[in-house]
């Protein structure tokens, strides 16, 4: 791998990637390995010891989940695959007796005659078999979606209970995106399930009629699939020991195409001419990932070649056997026609079998790693699961610090705040100081790594993380364009809202400036707001900011929280906005608090709060601030110069 990387990267450089050199534009090569594919890779290198007895664990699971999904289905599956292997032995038993018939002392009319009711068996076995066949499908497409559903509905009923600070963590992201695409391979493995159960069946039925047939046959019978099983269980070791390791190649790929071909980077790509750019970083990093695909296809085609050779040999070798004990005596000429028989049934079920436990094998790969993504998912699980805090009256940070995952520097360190209803606070401070960070702990989506954080005195890891967010109304700088109708994107953050006359919802978009939004739609409220339907309509960043601070209006929460809610809008926009915020606070009844760089808004707050490098270095109201003079002042003289130079030019 590492001199496949080189020579790619190489190969970049010089196709136009300037003097990058082997380093990798986009993303950075993990140089550890993620703790949840640890115990993967260990899987991967499994002998075939650990293989055969992991098919069984495997099966289990799938059994456990299709019961789960369907009681009944998986009944009905289980005994449409065991009667479907039973009818393929007993054909095959049937088909001994009709050799045994024809060709004991010469096929005579009188023996052909007695043959006829064990033909009318076999054909009958056919029959039956192919009739099962077509059932075991019925069954299987009943059932193998509803084990897909159940999964599915497990991975993502667990992901919205996740805390938000695990998807600030690359980890398990990766893992994540890894379990997503596991389902596809999960349900492969449940439809081969009846497969491998037909097989075995089939299997010990051709095992048993060598053996009745003499007992040297039988052990010869079955060695002639074991090296074809060898190695497809070490095909598939190899193929999922790549997808471990190339977690981070595939990742950047994703990436790069979904920067070459989004909607939303589409303009900026252009402008800066750098499609040329991505495009070699593409073709670096699928090349790269494509020679560790060859070099992963040809050593499992190796593989593949060599276990088909031995058992090549051990049939031919199985062949010799019945000719040797023809030969001395051992074995009569009808038996040796059953033996024939027999051997190509079990090389065919043996192939079979082998093919579903190498699914099997490989789908149980996918299957841990499922299944440790939905624990991971689970164990970051926001704990505490007591009584709701109730709307807050007082929001009380106690010396907080914060720290994102894999971050060596805490964004927050050492924070005591206290914000009471009625109030109006805001936020300032530089790029990068901690107001959104601080504005999640307020809220209860962080926790701190260190401190409280207390709603009416009571402890947000104690109480119910969903009951505590009823109580907040969330605008965000770069909120979530939700493909949904306009009127539904109000109402998102409060659907179950009893809002018969619609006062709500018009007051909402009236004082969020979203009116003129929904007057310029084609369907007006009922317009979908994204361009993946027909019909659908896309909005700038201005308007969907306005129809985010409707959303906020709309949830009529005790505490809100708006974070640089208008960073898209113009002046006239922004003040009107700011304006109902602050409104909000008016009656006594809210705790408001803004999160802005643009401080002539915020000169009515009740209180400031001045925030450097994740520290509070001040707090009070704007004349207090701008009388004791640093950064709060430094930032306004510097905006309203900017101001007085714009209207000088215009004057001038």
């Amino acid at each position: 791998m590492g001199d496949s990387a080189g020579d790619s990267a190489g190969d970049g450089a010089e196709n136009g990637a300037g003097n990058r050199g082997h380093r990798p534009l986009i993303g950075a090569d993990e140089l550890e390995t993620p703790t949840w594919a640890v115990g993967l890779e260990a899987s991967a290198k499994a002998g075939v010891g650990a293989v055969a007895r992991s098919v069984p664990r495997t099966v289990a699971v799938l059994v456990r989940w299709a019961w789960r999904a369907s009681r009944g289905w998986t009944l009905l599956a289980g005994v449409v695959h065991l009667v479907s292997g039973v009818v393929a032995a007993f054909g095959l038993l049937a088909t001994a007796d009709v050799f045994t018939r024809l060709l004991a002392e010469g096929p005579t009319p009188d023996r052909v005659l007695a043959a006829l009711p064990a033909l009318a068996v076999v054909a009958g076995a056919l029959v039956v078999g192919g009739l099962l066949d077509a059932a075991t499908g019925a069954v299987t497409a009943e059932l193998v979606p509803r084990i897909e559903r159940r999964a599915q509905t497990e991975l993502y009923g667990a992901l919205v209970q996740v805390d938000l600070v695990a998807f600030d963590d690359a980890d398990f992201t990766a893992l994540l995106e890894r379990a997503e695409h596991a389902l596809a391979r999960i349900r492969r493995g449940a439809e081969t399930v009846g497969d491998l159960i037909s097989g075995l069946v089939s299997v010990t039925a051709a095992v048993a009629a060598a053996g009745v047939v003499h007992p040297v046959l039988a052990p010869v019978v079955l060695l002639a699939g074991l090296p074809q099983a060898w190695a497809a269980v070490s095909g598939v070791r190899l193929m999922f020991a790549s997808v471990l390791r190339t977690t981070s190649q595939a990742r950047r790929l994703a990436v790069v195409g979904d920067l070459i071909a989004g909607r939303e980077e589409a303009a900026e790509v252009r402008a800066f001419t750098v499609g040329d750019v991505l495009a070699v970083e593409h073709e670096r990093l699928a090349t790269e990932l494509a020679r560790e695909g060859i070099r992963v296809e040809q050593r499992r085609n190796l593989l593949v070649g060599v276990g088909r050779g031995a058992s090549g040999v051990a049939t031919a070798a199985g062949y010799v056997a019945v000719g040797l004990l023809l030969y001395t005596g051992g074995l009569a000429l009808p038996l040796a026609g059953t033996a024939v028989v027999a051997m190509r049934s079990a090389r065919t079920a043996v192939v079979t079998t082998v093919y579903g436990a190498n699914m099997l094998f490989e789908a149980g790969l996918f299957v841990e790693l499922y299944t440790r993504c939905l624990a991971e998912a689970r164990s970051r699980r926001r704990r505490g699961g007591g009584p709701p805090p109730g709307p807050p009256e007082t929001v009380e940070l106690d010396a907080v610090t914060f720290r994102y995952p894999d971050q060596a520097e805490p964004a927050l360190t050492d924070v005591t705040l206290t914000l009471r209803r009625g109030e109006v606070v805001a936020l300032v401070g530089e790029n990068g100081s901690g107001k959104s960070t601080l504005a999640k702990l307020m809220v209860g989506l962080y926790l701190p790594d260190a401190g409280h954080v207390r709603w009416n005195g009571r402890d947000l890891r104690e109480s119910d993380a969903a009951a505590a967010l009823e109580h907040v109304a969330l605008v965000a700088q770069d909120p979530v364009r939700w493909p949904v109708r306009a009127d539904d994107n109000v109402r998102i953050g409060r659907l179950e809202r009893v809002d018969p006359e619609q006062r709500a919802y018009v007051d909402a978009v009236a004082r969020s400036g979203a009116a003129d939004v929904l007057a310029d739609l084609p369907r007006g409220a009922a317009t979908v707001l994204s361009r993946a339907f027909q019909g659908g309509r896309d909005l700038s960043g201005g308007q969907w900011q306005r129809m985010a601070v409707a959303r906020g209006l709309y949830r009529d929460a005790p505490l809100v929280v708006a974070d640089e809610p208008t960073a898209a809008l113009d002046a006239r926009a922004e003040h009107a906005v700011f304006a109902s915020l602050r409104e909000l606070s008016a009656g006594g009844d809210r705790i408001t608090v803004l999160v802005t760089h643009r401080l002539a808004n915020v000169r009515t707050a009740d209180r400031i709060v001045v925030l450097e490098g994740g520290r509070i270095t001040a707090q009070g109201t704007h004349d207090e601030l701008m009388a004791a003079g640093g950064l709060y002042r430094e930032l306004f003289a510097l905006q309203g110069r900017a101001y007085a130079d714009v209207e000088d030019r215009a004057a001038g």
